[in-house]
C-alpha cells in the first residue's frame, strides 16, 4: 500500500504543477499569438503540459480511490473531497480555455487569467489545511 500512496502523492504533485502553470502559460500564449498572429511554440508547450498532467490527474484519482476503498470517512475527508472536486472542475475549465486557445480564441483578459490562476492556489492551500488540521 505504501507504493500506491507514493504514486498517488507523486501524481498529485505533478497535476498541481500543471494547475498552477497552465493558466499562466495561457497568458504568455495569448501575448505570443497577438504578436505572431499564429500558433507558436508556447501553444504547443501549453497543450503538451495540459495533456501530460491530465494523465497524472487520472492516476492520482485512481490511486486515491484505491487508498480510500473500504475506509470509513471522517467528516474532514468529505470536505477534502469536495475541495478536490472543485479543483478538478477548475482544471476542466482550464482545459476548455486551452482548447479555445488552440483555435486562436482568447476571450479572457490577462487579469482574468491571473485571478483564475490564484484561485487554484487558494484551493490547494484549503486542501492542505483540511488534511493537516482535520478541523472536524
Amino acid at each position: 500500500m505504501d507504493w500506491v500512496k507514493i504514486i498517488h502523492i507523486l501524481c498529485v504533485m505533478g497535476w498541481m504543477t500543471s494547475i498552477f502553470a497552465v493558466p499562466r502559460a495561457l497568458i504568455y500564449w495569448k501575448r505570443e499569438y497577438d504578436r505572431l498572429g499564429e500558433f507558436g511554440p508556447l501553444g504547443d508547450l501549453t497543450i503538451r503540459l495540459y495533456r501530460f498532467s491530465a494523465g497524472l490527474a487520472v492516476i492520482a484519482l485512481i490511486t486515491g480511490l484505491w487508498l480510500a476503498w473500504g475506509l470509513d470517512f471522517p467528516a474532514w475527508v468529505w470536505l477534502k473531497l469536495a475541495l478536490v472536486a472543485a479543483l478538478a472542475a477548475h482544471y476542466v475549465w482550464t482545459g476548455k480555455l486551452v482548447m479555445a486557445a488552440r483555435k486562436g480564441v482568447f476571450r479572457e483578459s490577462d487579469l482574468f487569467l491571473r485571478i483564475f490562476n490564484e484561485v487554484s492556489v487558494f484551493g490547494a492551500i484549503a486542501i492542505l489545511w483540511v488534511v493537516v488540521v482535520k478541523p472536524f
